[in-house]
């Protein structure tokens, strides 16, 4: 089955036009390196929580939106190599600037357990 890495992140509502270019760069860099698809996705209707919430997971401020993302993977071997292969493209220099809090990003990586 295949190999999911998830990401939660909390964005400035007005900085969505710059978020959708970076995300689209670093999604043909994923693809470049072995990944099967890549989904990024707008907090749309996101309600907050009393206990635990999306919104709480990254502490949102008022003026910023969460975005939960996901990137399919072959297997977490291809994974490994081309999340590996994909932190050298950016370093080198092949993203702008993020425009959000990468500290309140919420992410991990997961074997699929039910694909249908």
């Amino acid at each position: 089955m295949n190999y999911v890495d998830g990401f939660l992140v909390p964005v400035p509502t007005a900085k969505r036009e710059a978020y959708l270019a970076v995300a689209q760069k670093a999604a043909k860099i994923f693809k470049k390196h072995g990944a099967l698809s890549v989904v990024e996705a707008w907090g749309d209707d996101v309600p907050e929580g009393e206990v635990t919430s999306f919104t709480m997971a990254v502490k949102r401020k008022d003026d910023e939106t969460v975005v939960f993302s996901w990137i399919t993977w072959p297997d977490k071997a291809t994974r490994d190599k081309g999340m590996k292969a994909s932190m050298e493209d950016f370093e080198a220099g092949e993203m702008p600037e993020m425009p959000f809090d990468g500290k309140r990003m919420v992410f991990g990586g997961f074997q699929a357990i039910v694909e249908e």
